[in-house]
């Protein structure tokens, strides 16, 4: 360990007041086809993801749901210091694997995963798929940006289309909220 000087270890933080300790550290992730062949019960797809406590508070809660893994596509690094925050230690304990959507998508396919995207417009509502039993297969969620969602590539290549459903007043869910009831959802079913 060295100790280095006040002012270098705030150079060093991206916080206001640094906490005091810096490290450099390298996780081992799996790789897309290493979980894919441990046959995943859920797991999460953020495409392009641009917040990182967002990204963070997904990663939180997809641990705390017992979700498999989070594949993230693009956007917001993982590992910046607001997204490693904001995930309360989950990005240390929950495979965090970096995958195009399409090559991820292609391998869940092969395993039986069905794939399920979030849209405010779709036909199917998620209260349909805790009905019918649906929920209780393996089951990718696939989640796009908060402010334009999936790309329509993406949301194309999904089993299903489906919506969250709004009992008041509110346009919508932030994107932390939809996969919250997204993943207890699909949770819940599973066990």
């Amino acid at each position: 360990m060295d100790e280095i000087s006040p002012k270098d270890a705030a150079g060093l933080s991206e916080t206001a007041t640094p906490q005091g300790l810096i490290a450099v550290c390298e996780l081992d992730q799996p790789t897309a086809n290493d979980l894919l062949g441990r046959k995943p019960k859920l797991v999460v797809v953020l495409v392009e993801p641009n917040e990182p406590g967002n990204l963070g508070a997904i990663i939180r809660t997809a641990d705390a749901a017992g979700a498999d893994a989070v594949i993230v596509d693009g956007g917001a690094d993982p590992y910046n210091g607001k997204a490693v925050r904001a995930s309360a230690g989950s990005i240390f304990h929950l495979p965090v694997i970096s995958c195009p959507t399409e090559d991820f998508l292609t391998g869940t396919a092969r395993i039986a995963m069905q794939s399920l995207a979030t849209s405010g417009h779709a036909d199917v509502d998620l209260d349909d798929l805790v009905d019918d039993g649906s929920l209780a297969q393996p089951t990718v969620w696939l989640f796009g940006a908060e402010a334009h969602g999936l790309p329509a590539s993406v949301a194309e290549s999904a089993d299903r289309l489906v919506r969250i459903p709004i009992h008041g007043r509110a346009e919508s869910l932030n994107l932390a909220a939809a996969a919250a009831v997204c993943l207890y959802a699909s949770a819940r079913a599973q066990r």
